[in-house]
């Protein structure tokens, strides 16, 4: 099993108080977030870990970690920085974004997933927005699913009280098949695609949620995994200090 981490991006809000770092370089209790990540995915098992990197990858200083540089950074968006490393989409492989942390409980219950490609998700996901005044929920990448929970939709701000929605975590795992699958649908795509791209205005400003959705509406099974454990997101100086609170003893390990 391998990982990617999707640390390209210059992370803009949380960036006005900590400068001239990436996001995934802010401390948490002395330890950065892609720190966190690394040791959580060490001990499971997971020793080959790649990491995209943009505008600051000389910050970068990460032991047994390889470095894909995404040299075309501020012409793509996530979805973009992913296919810079396309050539490590193979085997069994997790793909996760760079501003999350979260403890060993979930890990293991994502590579229990044998499907070819799924995504984790909270279910809880509205406890989180309590009291997180800078991250307004509409911001939320949520997913829908039917009453056989079948994923039906994923984008930011679905709310309806009559749907089952969770949230997506930021946490992808493909299998060969998957991986091979998810290249090839994007490969296609990028040669005859014009005009906008699910909710991005192109594909090449799109978000990997985008990409979910265009295989969703092409009848490809995207899996959910429900989720239970200690998670965050770090998007504001507010989630910084709640995450500080959460992972204060390092329990995350």
């Amino acid at each position: 099993m391998n990982a990617i981490i999707i640390a390209a991006g210059s992370g803009k809000r949380i960036s006005k108080e900590v400068k001239n770092i990436p996001k995934s370089m802010v401390k948490i209790n002395g330890k950065s977030i892609i720190e966190y990540q690394l040791k959580v995915l060490k001990q499971a098992g997971i020793d080959k870990i790649y990491v995209i990197t943009g505008p600051y990858s000389d910050k970068f200083n990460l032991d047994d970690v390889k470095y894909v540089k995404d040299q075309n950074y501020a012409n793509h968006d996530i979805l973009g920085s992913l296919m810079e490393a396309k050539k490590y989409l193979k085997n069994d492989i997790l793909v996760l974004y760079s501003d999350i942390i979260f403890d060993s409980k979930i890990i293991q219950q994502i590579l229990c997933s044998k499907k070819n490609i799924s995504i984790a998700i909270d279910m809880n996901w509205e406890k989180m927005y309590e009291g997180r005044t800078d991250h307004h929920m509409s911001e939320a990448e949520n997913i829908q699913l039917d009453k056989m929970n079948k994923i039906v939709e994923i984008r930011k701000n679905i709310q309806n009280k009559n749907k089952r929605v969770g949230e997506f975590l930021g946490i992808i795992k493909f299998s060969l098949n998957g991986a091979e699958l998810f290249v090839k649908k994007y490969e296609e795509l990028i040669k005859i695609h014009n005009g906008t791209f699910q909710q991005a205005p192109s594909i090449s400003k799109a978000y990997i949620t985008d990409m979910i959705q265009e295989l969703i509406n092409s009848k490809i099974s995207i899996e959910p995994i429900f989720v239970s454990g200690k998670w965050c997101e770090i998007d504001t100086m507010q989630d910084l200090k709640n995450a500080e609170k959460i992972f204060l003893f390092n329990h995350i390990l």
